[in-house]
């Protein structure tokens, strides 16, 4: 079981203040390529993996942002940890149908 779930919301600057919806499509993208399990919200993806490998995707987005011209980029994190385990699946269940 995985050890950490990992939400993220990257506000890319964008050359010529154009529409940042791309450059958040292509960090989707590195997470999509990645392989862990994720779900896309509204206003944040939230990643489920252990520590290390989601960090190291969260990295990966940001070089894939400037990579395609972002001249900076802000990201909001939320983590929430337990060695023993964690899981999307888990903690909405009951929320769910």
């Amino acid at each position: 079981m995985a050890n950490t779930l990992l939400s993220i919301q990257v506000i890319p600057k964008t050359p010529g203040n154009e529409d940042s919806y791309a450059y958040v499509d292509r960090a989707i993208e590195v997470i999509q390529q990645s392989g862990v399990k994720h779900e896309v919200h509204p206003l944040e993806t939230t990643m489920e993996g252990e520590l290390e490998e989601l960090l190291d995707v969260v990295r990966k987005m940001h070089e894939a942002l400037v990579a395609a011209g972002s001249p900076s980029i802000i990201s909001q994190v939320k983590i929430a940890h337990n060695p023993g385990g964690i899981s999307m699946d888990k903690l909405t269940e009951k929320y769910r149908p």
